[in-house]
């Protein structure tokens, strides 16, 4: 009988292990840490010193319609990169702080380089970014130009738009320039995509002085068999940025709540 009795009680609580098992959600890859192992640092906004950036913008990353969709399509959606981005923009337009564009062109001389890193290849091949000459108006709905939702705020007239970035830092256009003029000193970053152009503009930006807030679902980042670009940006976003934000937080931040 006690031994029926215990083959019962085992049997309830494997199911109801089990059951708990089911209910439980799988792990977030992207997820903070629980516990941090490294320091916290407080930033807070000067909004007189402090500008939005945003790199790529374009029809190439960030629309179905774009060529490099089939690369970081789902990463787009997971983070609702797009709809985060109009809400940066509104919440930077709506506090008058500076907002800048760093965009990604492509000219057919730069077609013609002897060498280059497999993604500059993978870039090349399926024809992003590219235009005819620096002179041509951009045409519109093209994969270099900007997403639709973004034109209110970047063709405002007020909006700071760089010379293009070439591959993927800010290091050979006049991003730094303008900030610097405009006695910018706190960098709000956001783009595309993660571990390439906007890593890149961090690791520059914070070599150039600047306090760097990188917002996190404000970005994405192809995935492929070699890796998840978006999981490797967000762990160097964690170690070398000062903050590493939500949409929300930097909405609310940028809006004067602490």
């Amino acid at each position: 009988m006690n031994h029926l009795l215990l083959s019962m009680i085992s049997a309830l609580a494997l199911l109801a292990t089990s059951a708990l098992a089911a209910d439980k959600k799988p792990d977030d890859p992207y997820a903070p840490p629980e516990k941090s192992g490294l320091p916290q640092v407080s930033v807070k906004l000067d909004l007189s010193r402090t500008a939005l950036v945003v790199i790529d913008p374009q029809i190439d990353f960030l629309s179905p319609n774009g060529t490099a969709w089939g690369l970081v399509g789902k990463s787009v959606e997971h983070n609702k990169t797009v709809p985060n981005l109009v809400k940066l923009f509104k919440a930077a337009k709506d506090a008058g702080i500076m907002v800048a564009i760093s965009p990604h062109y492509y000219y057919p001389p730069d077609l013609k380089w002897p060498f280059g890193g497999k993604l500059e290849h993978a870039m090349h091949g399926i024809h992003m970014f590219e235009r005819k000459t620096p002179y041509s108006k951009l045409k519109s709905g093209s994969g270099a130009d900007w997403m639709p939702e973004f034109k209110e705020f970047i063709e405002d007239g007020k909006t700071t738009i760089t010379s293009p970035h070439k591959i993927y830092s800010p290091i050979v256009n006049d991003l730094n320039l303008h900030l610097r003029k405009n006695k910018i000193e706190q960098i709000i970053l956001a783009g595309m995509s993660a571990n390439l152009c906007v890593e890149s503009h961090m690791r520059y930006l914070v070599e150039q002085g600047f306090e760097i807030v990188v917002v996190k679902d404000a970005t994405a980042a192809a995935q492929l068999p070699d890796g998840d670009g978006y999981l490797a940006a967000l762990i160097n976003f964690r170690f070398i940025s000062s903050g590493v934000w939500t949409t929300d937080e930097a909405v609310r931040r940028i809006g004067g709540s602490s």
